[in-house]
């Protein structure tokens, strides 16, 4: 297939963009800086210039295009709202020009907020009110004639010094002289390697069904005190309890993830796409020597 990305030179994407052109697809991906365009050309990505906010360019390229992934998002959660509803007119941009096409259009979304305090599965709806409706606004489109799906991510590490809401942590720890966590420590978030949710996006646009949402999640739950004792041991600084009343005023906006308990499961996505992650584990992954950079 030709595939349209959003977010191609990104963390994910780049990694996404291998996999598929490794696995005999082209990629044409949207490229708002000159940076980007000149990774995208590297990777052997085409490159089609635009941003989130150029709708035009967004649907040009999923008309362009046999399938569509949907990578991209203002990660400011300053404006968590505001970039909730840029990313809601970008995907709704692309499915309009895809309706009655039956091309695969996969959306991005998160397994945090799915099920707080449970495990969840993907089966489960995605909690009505949040500011990033991504996925109820792609999966709409399968009833509009679309293969839309949408892939939930957890915290998603793999090398570059990244790890999805680990990096605000890390930069609260350096910031406040302490790793904190919240209680106990024993609210969990999920987690995968790049390369894996890279082949499990491939396999979503090569056989997924409409409709459906997959878990890109290999460890189910890792603790929030595993994640702070990590971070302390990095930047050589004390790890501490803080109570919940006190999560505001150390996490800032990053308080109410900091608390949450979002283990999740993949056991359905490996049933319906034969998906098996095979890479190295969250903790194994973030602990060893420089991963983070600072």
């Amino acid at each position: 297939m030709r595939v349209f990305i959003t977010g191609a030179a990104g963390f994910i994407g780049t990694a996404t963009t291998r996999e598929l052109i490794a696995n005999g697809h082209e990629v044409l991906g949207l490229a708002r800086s000159d940076d980007n365009a000149k990774a995208l050309e590297a990777l052997g990505a085409e490159v089609h210039r635009g941003s989130l906010e150029d709708l035009d360019s967004l649907r040009k390229g999923a008309k362009e295009a046999d399938g569509t992934i949907h990578l991209a998002f203002i990660h400011d959660f300053s404006k968590f709202a505001e970039n909730g509803q840029i990313d809601k007119h970008a995907i709704d941009a692309m499915g309009e020009v895809l309706a009655g096409s039956d091309k695969p259009f996969i959306v991005t979304s998160g397994t945090l907020l799915v099920a707080p305090g449970r495990l969840a599965t993907e089966e489960d709806a995605v909690r009505p009110g949040l500011p990033r409706v991504s996925e109820a606004s792609g999966l709409a489109f399968a009833a509009r004639g679309v293969r839309a799906m949408a892939i939930r991510l957890p915290q998603v590490h793999g090398g570059d010094g990244k790890c999805g809401l680990v990096n605000y942590l890390l930069n609260i720890a350096q910031e406040k002289g302490i790793s904190a966590y919240i209680g106990d420590g024993g609210n969990r978030w999920s987690g995968a390697h790049r390369l894996d949710v890279a082949r499990l996006y491939r396999l979503a646009l090569e056989k997924g069904r409409a409709g459906t949402s997959y878990h890109a999640v290999a460890d189910e739950g890792v603790t929030a005190r595993d994640i702070a004792e990590i971070i302390g041991r990095h930047l050589q600084l004390p790890v501490a309890s803080i109570q919940p009343e006190e999560a505001a005023a150390h996490f800032g906006m990053m308080a109410v993830f900091a608390g949450m308990d979002g283990a999740a499961s993949s056991a359905l996505t490996q049933q319906w796409l034969g998906w098996k992650p095979t890479q190295i584990g969250l903790i194994a992954d973030i602990s060893r020597p420089g991963y983070f950079k600072f």
